[in-house]
């Protein structure tokens, strides 16, 4: 990896000289001579378009040489311990200073670094003419090209009871994300805040997007988040679509013979709707104006639906068998 960090380095820079010049925050022409080293021997070695047959594992070190000198806090780890210091871990006494005491390992994906540096899909129609002889570009690093590819959408659930959807609320969500540095190509993660504000009679589904909120980085643009709305299961009611069910138990007795149902309402008000109608399996009452809030226009509602469940009795005497037959099957 020393050869390849070497080859990377600005030409005529020994590894120490380049540190003690910028141990931080490169300067200008030295960070865009390490970009242009970057570029010319990753086009060079991609093995699409060498044919040496050891350019795949060339362009690998290239990535892990370039993954390690454009983090400030690998490359200062390399400076002080070198490479069985940054892959080994570093000495305890130093753990409080830095998170690599574990060890740095590359993850193995040269062309995710490839990517992520030139951006598109195609990152050879820019840098090759029809011809396939390379185009000399006035290159202005990670940032430069003006190639941004934005990352798809993380797509996260959130769970909300129906009293938020019934009267709205507002939900305060913390979210953690690389965000870039001053210096434009390290990063930090930092905790972010998220508002939103729930209005009332919102149905499962609902999306609510946060633009550009995901993680910072180089020749990159941050994703969207999304926050999917998921009802919660409720102790009373079931929603479709802007009405409300309830299942109401009721004694077989009381299904004959009319009965009045009592249903506590989202905003606790107590309901007392009578049934004069005999109770049949299929039989349910419509409550109009008492569901959910319609999202378009809140001061309107959809409609409750009361449906039965009818209990039958384990166990009848002679005496009750006989006057049931008596009053339903003469």
């Amino acid at each position: 990896m020393m050869e390849l960090l070497s080859q990377v380095l600005p030409v005529g820079l020994a590894m120490e000289k380049y540190y003690l010049l910028a141990p931080n925050t490169p300067s200008a022409g030295t960070w865009e001579r390490f970009l242009y080293r970057y570029r010319k021997l990753a086009l060079k070695n991609h093995p699409l378009k060498s044919g040496e047959p050891s350019s795949a594992e060339t362009f690998r070190q290239i990535a892990e040489a370039y993954d390690v000198l454009s983090d400030p806090v690998k490359r200062g780890i390399y400076d002080k311990f070198g490479e069985e210091g940054l892959k080994g871990g570093i000495p305890l006494e130093y753990g409080s200073q830095t998170p690599w005491t574990t060890g740095y390992v590359f993850h193995g994906n040269p062309e995710k670094v490839f990517h992520e540096f030139f951006g598109g899909d195609n990152p050879f129609g820019e840098f090759f003419d029809a011809e396939e002889s390379e185009i000399d570009l006035n290159f202005g690093g990670l940032r430069g090209r003006g190639v941004k590819k934005q990352d798809p959408p993380i797509e996260r659930d959130l769970y909300l009871s129906l009293e938020d959807l019934f009267f709205g609320c507002t939900k305060k969500i913390k979210i953690s994300r690389r965000v870039l540095n001053e210096d434009g190509y390290s990063s930090t993660i930092k905790d972010k805040i998220l508002t939103i504000d729930v209005k009332p009679g919102w149905r499962q589904g609902t999306r609510i997007t946060f633009e550009k909120e995901g993680d910072q980085g180089p020749n990159i643009i941050p994703a969207d988040i999304i926050f999917i709305v998921k009802e919660k299961l409720h102790p009373r009611f079931r929603r479709e679509n802007d009405n409300l069910l309830f299942v109401n138990p009721i004694l077989l007795g009381k299904a004959l013979t009319c009965c009045t149902v009592e249903v506590k309402t989202l905003d606790d008000r107590l309901l007392n709707i009578p049934i004069n109608d005999i109770v049949h399996p299929k039989y349910f009452k419509k409550v109009p104006g008492e569901g959910m809030p319609l999202p378009e226009d809140p001061t309107k509602k959809g409609d409750l639906f009361i449906f039965f469940d009818i209990q039958f009795p384990t166990h009848l005497t002679p005496q009750k068998k006989q006057m049931l037959r008596q009053a339903l099957l003469t």
